[in-house]
């Protein structure tokens, strides 16, 4: 059996740094910062989208995000928690399948996150924005990863907090659920999967008993 993760909203909460970086790519650029609100519906999208979408010029998106990548690799660790049950999710799934990280975030931030809180070694592999060229809900970024994993199994599941992890499990032919302790909203969770729990850990004890 193999199981993908999301990360942020599913196991870790960053949005103290997220929303920290947002703020000085935009003084950067002497630009007014977005309501904290609009930043976090964008949210799982990757960086480059979440710029655009908040009125950056595509022209100048890519020195916005580069301000706020230099401004996050600093502070992430320090101002990233992992979710409740988090911890115990990934321990319990490890048990019964092979683990991989399928994310919008940067892979080398998001590898530095997992070994900071003592994680990494569970997962076999990270897909990260810079390893696809379509991100989520592109089913190229689960693709990449089970590529990378064993091909003996047609139990797979992506668990994630958003509908782009869905749609991406969907157009990947694998099997999604749903966690509501995220950035997803809870009603359209409920329309693009079935099967919808309170947090990764409910998730895995749901796939442990199949």
């Amino acid at each position: 059996m193999i199981i993908l993760f999301d990360l942020d909203g599913t196991l870790i909460d960053s949005t103290e740094a997220i929303l920290e970086s947002f703020n000085v790519a935009f003084k950067t650029f002497n630009d007014a910062v977005p309501d904290e609100k609009l930043i976090k519906a964008e949210i799982g999208h990757p960086l480059d989208h979440m710029f655009i979408t908040l009125g950056v010029k595509e022209e100048k998106v890519w020195e916005y995000v580069h301000a706020y990548k230099m401004h996050y690799r600093k502070i992430s660790c320090a101002k990233t928690v992992l979710l409740p049950g988090a911890r115990e999710a990934v321990a319990l799934a490890s048990q019964y399948a092979t683990l991989a990280v399928v994310t919008t975030k940067t892979a080398k931030y998001s590898i530095e996150l997992l070994k900071y809180m003592g994680l990494m070694d569970y997962f076999e592999v990270l897909i990260g924005r810079e390893d696809v060229i379509n991100p989520k809900p592109h089913p190229e970024p689960i693709e990449k990863a089970l590529a990378k994993l064993p091909t003996d199994t047609d139990k797979i599941w992506m668990i994630g907090d958003t509908c782009m992890d869905m749609l991406c499990a969907k157009s990947a032919n694998v099997g999604g659920i749903g966690v509501s302790c995220g950035y997803g909203n809870i009603e359209a969770l409920a329309e693009c999967s079935d099967k919808v729990y309170q947090n990764a850990l409910e998730a895995v004890e749901f796939i442990a008993k199949i």
